[in-house]
């Protein structure tokens, strides 16, 4: 079984690196979101202020590196690059499911890295959803964040690429039950994240329920689960898998919709991620009211190069951001999260649909 879980990982890395694994249909819908543009911006460029408080942690910009990999050799290089910029940056980083190393506590190096590379960042631990029916509980959580010295556990979501995966594993019931023990028991945050189908109003709810204190969206729009897993089914020979990877390719909630419904759904923080790849997707996030933005799939290809190669990416979108702020004329992270947004096309139409109010957002004194 370990060996399987490794194998899987070193897989879904060679696949993310060599194969096209974007959405192709459906995308993260920012296209559709604009933010309304100040000729006269009245603030200076080089004194915009990005830093922000998020779990009760500063962050020199309001992102995160999203959790990627663990547990081989190969992980162990790209959570090591990835962990030395981030520290550098003053910003933070989230490993991949820790569950190979729980349950093989020979391969926690590839996670332990992270901390021993960035001692003061915010490190963001994970488990998986399935896992906690039956198996896990709140002494297997308590140990991946005791495993990375963590600030916070993420419990991820991904019943999309457990119905594709060959080996998926397609019990969810009592997850939600789990997810409760988890919260309340926990000495740090738990955030819940979805892994590229978005999260919608009512689950957002439940969650605020649940006793959780974020939620990573984590729409469609950038990585699709599915469409990797229908390369390892391709290369396994897998017909069937195959084609469900296929069918399903694009199956989720944009990540600018399922943003504005969980942001006017609950009294969270909130995360945005899913096809995030600009400073200026990072802006419309935090304009649609998220607290942070998170991005993996960008990382990955710096991060098997070398740490200077992830900090020269993060630099660009940082940059990418202070520009953004710069001409909507928010001096702040906080100005910038109630500056007016425009919301068009087939978000504004499916939030509509919905009953939520894009318009709102227009209508805003920055």
């Amino acid at each position: 079984m370990r060996n399987q879980i490794e194998e899987r990982k070193v897989d879904h890395i060679k696949i993310c690196l060599e194969e096209n694994v974007q959405a192709r249909r459906t995308t993260n819908g920012f296209e559709d979101v604009f933010l309304v543009h100040k000729a006269l911006p009245e603030i200076e460029r080089d004194k915009i202020d990005l830093s922000t408080t998020v779990f009760n942690h500063e962050l020199s910009a309001p992102l995160l590196v999203g959790a990627m990999t663990g547990g081989t050799a190969k992980a162990l290089k790209i959570n090591a690059a990835i962990a030395e910029a981030v520290e550098e940056l003053s910003l933070g980083m989230g490993v991949g499911s820790q569950r190979v190393a729980i349950e093989d506590p020979k391969l926690e190096a590839s996670f332990t890295i992270a901390r021993k590379k960035a001692p003061t960042a915010f490190l963001v631990a994970n488990i998986g959803g399935p896992q906690l029916v039956g198996r896990y509980g709140v002494k297997e959580a308590r140990k991946a964040v005791e495993m990375l010295k963590a600030n916070a556990l993420a419990i991820h979501l991904n019943p999309l690429q457990e119905a594709v995966q060959p080996e998926g594993e397609t019990n969810y019931s009592g997850v939600f039950n789990k997810i409760v023990e988890i919260a309340q028991a926990l000495e740090v945050p738990v955030i819940v994240k979805e892994t590229g189908a978005g999260i919608a109003a009512e689950e957002a709810k439940m969650l605020e329920e649940a006793g959780v204190a974020g939620i990573d969206v984590a729409g469609v729009g950038g990585t699709s689960w599915a469409a990797v897993e229908y390369h390892r089914a391709k290369r396994l020979q897998d017909e069937f898998r195959q084609r469900l990877g296929e069918t399903f390719w694009d199956w989720g909630i944009p990540t600018a919709v399922s943003l504005v419904e969980v942001v006017q759904s609950v009294h969270l923080t909130v995360i945005a991620s899913g096809g995030i790849r600009y400073g200026t997707d990072v802006a419309k996030s935090l304009a649609l009211g998220a607290s942070l933005a998170s991005m993996a799939s960008p990382i990955l290809q710096s991060a098997t190069k070398s740490p200077e190669e992830v900090k020269k990416s993060l630099q660009f979108v940082i940059e990418e951001l202070r520009n953004a702020m710069f001409l909507v004329g928010a001096e702040s992270i906080q100005k910038l999260q109630k500056t007016p947004v425009v919301l068009t096309g087939k978000t504004a139409e499916w939030l509509r649909m919905r009953g939520f109010k894009p318009e709102l957002y227009a209508r805003r004194k920055s």
